[in-house]
């Protein structure tokens, strides 16, 4: 996210600026409410210094009195006081610059005009699963925020045609003349020739979640965290877990799911550490984000490596489902589970041990940032270029870049993921 601007800048200016006065000088803060420089040197004791382009140096009292300076008493000024007015004077001067230069940056920030009248895709990667649902929820959010007078579809295929009716739902809504499909991809590369045609067609595309491998058919990603700081996460509880030592196995959700293979090989990256030179990946295996699929596809790795200490699941279907098939099995001492889950889904698990630390972050927020940053690109009032920079509404301030994991695509990068255990999963469950 772009750095804020303004007060910050100021003090750290006032900062350096009081490190050029002698050493025996005027220490310095900025009051932003009485636009002042201030400080103690000359004025009595209880009083402080106060200088002011109108009215030069003077002391105050608590009272509000005003008073002249001991050193400015008399005809005669010591050469002490008429150096401080210099750096004074070149402090002011340099401030003001400062300033108007923080306001002027300030002004590329683009606000976003409600009232647009765009209608609007969120799609899924499939319906009924509960963190796409909280991603709806943000979008509506965000869809009443901005008083779109358009229409908010949240449509999705099914788990067991997810693909096909990925593309094909790009394809309709770029017949119906959809102002924009907001896509957690979960095609792969096989969703670019629908993606691609759609933009053709006038449909903007923003991915959210999982983006779009090649970058292809696709206006900019909106990514929940940097890709590669989740392998890390992953490789880190793998470690806690295993107490630096054992065997671990990938329970993913499915090959074509491009953020999920993204995370994994972020960890495999990882684990190549010396740090993890005693873990040691033993297989990646698919439960196509399906209950009963990942909870047999959980155990029947229990019983291929009848050593393996750790499952480790990147998506909250699989890390739920392998979990409950620890706990049903009695294995939760012998086999811990780790990944991305929801707070209310695994708060028992981790409480009775079989998953002692996971991760993700805001399902909502990622929803409602990706519908601020399609209603911008959609209407018109965003271009979508890197480096360009808009508000999200209650989410703040957001920047265009490029995609370090998919060199000429972009992103916007939201963050941050917070890890669960038991000291705050009972909190965050609620």
């Amino acid at each position: 996210m772009m750095q804020r601007t303004g007060s910050t800048t100021c003090l750290t200016f006032l900062q350096a600026a009081a490190d050029m006065a002698p050493s025996d000088g005027i220490r310095l803060r900025f009051d932003s409410e009485a636009a002042s420089i201030h400080g103690e040197a000359d004025c009595s004791e209880g009083q402080d210094y106060r200088w002011r382009k109108e009215t030069g140096m003077t002391c105050w009292g608590h009272t509000g009195q005003m008073y002249t300076p001991k050193s400015a008493q008399g005809a005669m000024q010591p050469r002490r006081w008429r150096n401080e007015m210099k750096i004074l004077t070149t402090i002011w001067a340099t401030l003001l610059v400062v300033l108007s230069t923080a306001v002027l940056a300030s002004g590329h920030v683009k606000m976003l005009e409600s009232g647009k009248d765009i209608d609007m895709v969120l799609l899924p990667k499939f319906l009924g699963i509960l963190v796409f649902d909280q991603a709806n929820e943000g979008a509506q959010e965000a869809h009443a925020e901005l008083k779109n007078n358009g229409d908010l579809l949240f449509v999705g295929p099914t788990p067991e045609n997810s693909v096909a009716g990925q593309i094909e739902i790009v394809t309709t809504a770029a017949t119906q003349g959809q102002g924009v499909v907001m896509l957690s991809n979960n095609a792969g590369d096989q969703i670019v020739p629908a993606a691609t045609a759609a933009m053709e067609a006038g449909t903007r595309v923003v991915t959210w979640d999982s983006p779009i491998p090649s970058g292809e058919g696709e206006d900019v990603f909106v990514a929940q965290v940097d890709f590669g700081s989740i392998g890390e996460v992953m490789a880190e509880m793998a470690h806690s877990l295993l107490d630096g030592n054992g065997q671990m196995a990938v329970l993913s959700a499915t090959p074509d799911a491009a953020n999920q293979n993204a995370w994994i090989a972020s960890m495999q990256e990882a684990l190549k550490d010396t740090k993890y030179a005693d873990i040691e990946l033993v297989d990646i295996v698919y439960g196509d984000d399906q209950a009963e699929l990942s909870y047999n596809r959980a155990l029947a790795l229990v019983d291929q490596y009848p050593d393996l200490g750790v499952i480790m699941s990147p998506t909250t279907v699989g890390i739920q489902a392998s979990a409950k098939a620890m706990q049903d099995e009695g294995l939760c001492d012998q086999v811990k589970v780790s990944g991305l889950g929801l707070p209310s889904e695994m708060v028992s698990y981790t409480l009775n041990g079989c998953a002692p630390e996971f991760a993700l972050w805001d399902f909502r927020d990622l929803g409602y940032l990706t519908y601020y940053t399609a209603y911008g690109l959609a209407s018109g009032q965003l271009t979508g270029e890197i480096g360009e920079t808009f508000m999200a509404g209650r989410m703040g301030e957001f920047a265009i870049e490029e995609d370090p994991g998919r060199p000429g695509s972009r992103r916007i990068l939201m963050g941050p993921f917070t890890v669960y255990n038991a000291d705050n999963v009972e909190a965050a469950a609620k």
